[in-house]
Formats: C-alpha cells, structure tokens, sequence
C-alpha cells in the first residue's frame, strides 16, 4: 500500500508530507482548496505527463516521492527482478520519485536507482489505479477484462491447462514445421548429400586425430634429422669420392712411414750396439704410437655412427603417409569452412540429415499425429474455459446489476461480451475475447465503458465493478476522484459504504465533497488554502475525531455550522461506525 506521499514545490503546495494507512482515507475541502493539485502530484509520481508550468512560483523544481509497503508475494516483486531493479522481497520500503525541472524535463527513480518514464509507469502500473471524472484508467481498459472475468470465475485452474496445452501445442507445430524444412532441404541436396558422407565415409577422420598426426610427423622429422646427422658423418669418415682417402688409410700410411724410422725388430743381437735408439727414434715411436691410438679411436667412432645409424634408422614411407593424411584432412576441412576437428561430426550430422530423409514420410506422419492430438487437447481444454467464463460471465453481470441499483444506475445495464476468435487468433489465454458493456439508459445501445457513460456514471461503474472484483488484481491501491460527483443522500450514502467495503481488501483514497462518503472513512484529510510569508500554500491536515465532526457538520451546513448540522455529523459518523460493525 501507499504509505507515504512527499510533494515540494508543486503549484500552491510548497512541502506537503502525507502518511496513509489501510483502509479508506478521504480528502475534504473547498472547492478550489487543491485536491486535484494532490491527484496530479500522486500521477506524477506514477509516471503521468509532466510540464514545466506546474512547478511553484519561484522554485527552481519540483519533486514527488511515493513510498509503498508491499507484501513478500506481491508480483511486483518479479517485476523489478525482470527490470534489473532491486527487490523489495526483504521487506524495505519501495520508493518512487519524480523530479521536474522548469524547461519541462523530468527524471524518475526507483529507489536511488534512475529509470526511464516508461519503466516507472509500469512499476506503478502495478501498484496504484485511478479512477477519475474525465481520465478512467484499469478497468476501462479492454484488454484487462478477460483476466478480470477469470479472475472473478476463480478460473485459475482451466486457464493454467489451456497455457500448458498452447505450450504443447504450438511446440508440436514448430517440431513439424522443423521436420517439413529439413527433409524439403535434404531432398534439394541428396545427391551432394550423398556423395559428400561417402568421401567422408571413406575419409573416416577420427576424434583428435590431427593432434596424434601433428605429433606423429614432429617426431619423425626429428628422427630424420638425427639420421642424416649419423649419415653426414658416417659419410666424411667413409667417402665415396675416391680422391678423398679414408682417414684410416692416411693413418696407416703414417704410421708405415715411421716404422722404417725405427730398428728392426729381426736385428741380431750382436748388432744390439747399432741399433740403440736415438733421441729422434724415441720421439718417432711416441708418434707411431699416437697414430695407432688414433686409428683405434677412429674405429670405435665408425663403429659407434654405424650402430648409431640402425638406431636411427625410420621408415620414410611413414613419415609421408602421415604428411599426406594430414594434408588430406584439412583440405576436407577447408572444403566445407570447420575445423578438422569437426569433421566426425559434420559426418554424423550428414549422416541424421540423411536418415531424416530416408525415414521422411514415417516422421513426419509421426509429427503431424502429435500435432493433432495437442491440437485437440488444446480445443478441448480451451472449450472448457469458454464455457465456464461463460457461466462467470451471467454470474458477474447479475453481481454488478445488484451493485447499480443503490447507486443510481438503476437503469443501466451491464453486459460482459464474449466473443469467439477465429482459429488464426487463437493463443494461450483461449479462444475467446471479453468486453465489458454498458448501457446507461433503456433503448441505448451498449457500448464499451468508457464511451457510453458519462464521468459521473462511469466512476460509479468503476465502483460497481471494484466492490464486485474487490481483492482480485495485484494493485495495492485505489484513487477515486469524486466518485459522488452529481448525486446524494441515499445514493452517496451508499457510494461511501461500497468505498469502505472495497477497502477491506485494497487501500482506498478519495476525494469526496459528501459527507455520507466522508463519513465512512477511517481517515480524513482536509485540503485547504493558507496564506503563509505573503504567500498562498495548499496544506492537507489529518483530522481528528473531533476536527472530521466540525469538517462534515461544514461540509453540511456551509459555512455557518450549525448545532443541528454537529448533530447531523454525528448521526452520519454513527451510522457509519454502525455499518462497519455489520
């Protein structure tokens, strides 16, 4: 509900701070005191048109902030999450706030929080209806009357079914209308279709073979390049270019050379004098002997490279099988714009494609069979809401009728129109539309509400029609704007106590010039004009017991109260104590 209104600057009103509680508050004053400045405050804060010439004389700006208390399951609640504002579900207060500047721009807030002038609306689209002499909103609104109706039926449980059927329904459509499309597309392409899964087929890549092919051939070009390593030096201690001799020959060769230098080991002993050696013989045995070690060394360096190159030995063969798989898959690759890692399941989903077309006709028999028994179930459930909103119509018409009679629509008549949509308009919420009709007098004709009957009539209506459905939307709170206007005694009488009624169930403000409306509030406002600083400002005073006694015995007698008029609002303030009790 509304639990406070904060207004600044706003034509006469300079500060005007307001606290409401539940039930019914009505606002009183003279004509021309600032009621309708207080309305129009409210709308702002609502998201209503805003213009520059509201804004005090003197002020710079002006501003309206509404603060709501709202229960944990209120659809607000959603609402703000959907709209990425915070939730209230903690229990914090929800508040709204305008401000308007004098070149006529505004700005808006949920919370601290700035929002669009659309988004407020919505916001409060769900919190606050106001039902006015020349503006009615809600209820005048067509589109609402059907929810309206199944609302009053308690139709909750057959409109659940026929969503869920509507679901089913049209997701069974979308199944068929997606077979139907691919078969159509698999058969304009069977020949490519076709041919492209046997390439593949016979292709047969497999999951994460690039990797394994990528690895394959860097370790085998490694491997060859360790074999033609051993093979280079194999082949310069080998040459096969005669005119380079083998190092081990030159070798021998040197070393053959240094042995004459040297005695000979079949010398006679008798010429052991002669063949002492000498310094330049020792120096050439250490060279021969250096030379044997080399050409001991140089073998072990042939026969170590010759082992070395069968270790390193790899089959080439291998090495371009793998090259030309690899090259051979990514053209595949390139072929169709993936990866080659896509091709299995390119090939698989080829594959389905095919077998869609191959298995078409029992498919889609298969489809079309679900499509119409979701249809039928659809029909049936829909059919079953129709009649029962059918039956909730006949019951809120004569609920409505009852209600007209005291408030001096006696004559008037009020029809619920039901009509049948056309299959192509069919949709979740059935298969039918509703409008709610008037007829203010006999031989009118009934038209929609808003156009038949005049201001005064239609906020009757509206009452009518809140007392009837009282408790059945998410709104928190209800303005009536002179509701009363053009009528009284037992009619007012009666406007105030369906007002109190509807306030069981919903906040209710008012803004009333009768006394019996007056009467039947729980709270009391009286709007006025003061002259403060050489300066007229509206006020809104919360009336006491005894202040509301003087403000209807005013509101009675004129300006001149009276004993008898104080005895009257006493009578009224009675009576309506006593209806509360009944």
């Amino acid at each position: 509900m509304l639990t406070q209104l904060s207004i600044r600057d706003i034509v006469l009103i300079e500060k005007l701070d307001l606290q409401f509680q539940n039930g019914l508050t009505v606002f009183t004053g003279e004509t021309g005191a600032g009621k309708s400045i207080l309305l129009d405050s409210l709308g702002l804060a609502l998201g209503e048109r805003a213009t520059g010439n509201i804004i005090r004389n003197g002020a710079e700006q002006s501003s309206v902030t509404a603060v709501f208390d709202l229960p944990p399951g209120h659809n607000i609640h959603q609402l703000l999450s959907e709209l990425d504002l915070p939730s209230q579900e903690k229990g914090e207060a929800l508040i709204l706030r305008r401000l308007i500047t004098k070149d006529g721009r505004s700005r808006a807030y949920c919370g601290d929080q700035l929002i669009g002038i659309s988004v407020l609306r919505k916001i409060a689209s769900q919190l606050v209806e106001i039902q006015g002499q020349h503006e009615q909103m809600g209820l005048a609104d067509q589109r609402l009357h059907l929810d309206l109706l199944d609302s009053f039926g308690t139709l909750e449980t057959l409109t659940g079914k026929v969503k869920q059927d509507w679901k089913n329904w049209q997701q069974a459509l979308a199944d068929l209308t997606e077979a139907r499309t691919t078969i159509e597309e698999a058969e304009k392409e069977e020949s490519w279709l076709r041919q492209t899964i046997d390439d593949l087929a016979t292709l047969a890549p497999q999951e994460g073979e690039e990797d394994h092919l990528v690895s394959l051939r860097t370790q085998l070009q490694q491997e060859e390049r360790r074999q033609e390593a051993v093979a280079a030096a194999l082949a310069e201690l080998n040459p096969r270019d005669r005119r380079n001799a083998h190092p081990g020959h030159a070798l021998r060769s040197a070393s053959r050379a240094l042995a004459r230098l040297l005695p000979s080991p079949l010398a006679r002993p008798e010429d052991e004098a002669l063949t002492e050696p000498t310094a330049h013989q020792q120096q050439a045995q250490e060279a021969l002997t250096a030379l044997e070690r080399a050409e001991e060394a140089l073998s072990d360096a042939e026969m170590l490279l010759t082992r070395l190159a069968a270790d390193t030995a790899i089959d080439n063969r291998l090495l371009e099988e793998t090259e030309e798989r690899l090259f051979t898959l990514r053209a595949e690759a390139r072929k169709h714009h993936i990866t080659v890692a896509e091709l299995p399941d390119l090939l698989r989903k080829l594959k389905e494609k095919l077998s869609q077309l191959e298995t078409g006709i029992e498919t889609l028999h298969q489809l079309e069979q679900r499509a119409q028994e979701s249809q039928i179930l659809y029909e049936t459930s829909a059919r079953t809401l129709g009649k029962a909103r059918h039956k909730a119509a006949l019951e809120l018409e004569k609920a409505i009728m009852t209600e007209l009679k005291p408030l001096k629509l006696e004559r008037a008549r009020f029809i619920v129109e039901l009509t049948e949509l056309p299959p192509e308009n069919w949709s979740q919420r059935g298969m039918e539309t509703a409008s709610f009709l008037i007829a203010a007098n006999p031989g009118q004709p009934a038209g929609p509400l808003g156009k038949v009957a005049s201001g005064g009539e239609l906020s009757r209506l509206m009452l009518a029609l809140k007392v009837v459905l009282a408790g059945r939307s998410s709104l928190t709170t209800l303005v009536f704007d002179e509701v009363d206007s053009g009528v009284g005694g037992a009619t007012a009488s009666a406007i105030g106590e369906r007002l109190h009624r509807v306030a069981q169930d919903v906040q209710v403000l008012a803004i009333t010039h009768s006394p019996q409306v007056a009467a039947a509030a729980e709270h009391q406002y009286r709007i006025a004009k003061k002259l403060l600083n050489q300066k007229t400002v509206t006020i809104a005073e919360p009336l006491s017991p005894t202040e509301r006694r003087e403000e209807l015995a005013r509101m009675l007698a004129g300006d001149s109260v009276t004993d008898a008029a104080r005895a009257a609002a006493d009578s009224l303030l009675g009576n309506s104590a006593h209806n509360e009790q009944k």
